[in-house]
């Protein structure tokens, strides 16, 4: 079983869509571990069906290098975003984490990633999930 920890903030809405596509596509063959900077990021990623969850820095710094594969936004890794939640230390701890990065290139936070095509906020969820089912060999 692959573990996958996903990482969100404010409100959890990338981190909840990501818990609910997951499960509809690849059910119990993932354990996900929902990491909020905040409890209502938590909350959200839960209720969606995460297996299980923890808020702040220090849960997402620790438990970021026990995953296979961390997901979020693409401002996971950049310190300052998310209106300041994601911190210096959550962006080393996910960079230096053996996992894989399945990001979703939100163009927020002064954040643009050349090359990406413009999709559908659901079209990227729908790919991202498609590459942890790639990871599965599936």
């Amino acid at each position: 079983m692959i573990h996958v920890a996903i990482v969100d903030g404010q409100g959890g809405g990338v981190g909840k869509a990501l818990v609910e596509s997951l499960r509809r596509g690849l059910g119990s063959e993932v354990r996900i571990t929902a990491l909020g900077t905040n409890s209502a990021a938590t909350s959200a990623m839960l209720k969606a069906g995460a297996d299980e969850g923890a808020t702040g820095e220090n849960a997402i710094t620790v438990n970021v290098a026990r995953a296979d594969i961390v997901m979020g936004a693409v401002g996971v890794l950049s310190a300052d975003s998310m209106l300041g939640e994601i911190t210096a230390a959550m962006t080393v701890a996910i960079g230096r984490s053996a996992a894989r990065k399945v990001l979703i290139p939100l163009n927020r936070c002064n954040l643009e990633v050349a090359g990406v095509k413009d999709m559908p906020f659901s079209a990227y969820i729908d790919e991202a999930v498609a590459m942890v089912k790639a990871s599965l060999g599936g």
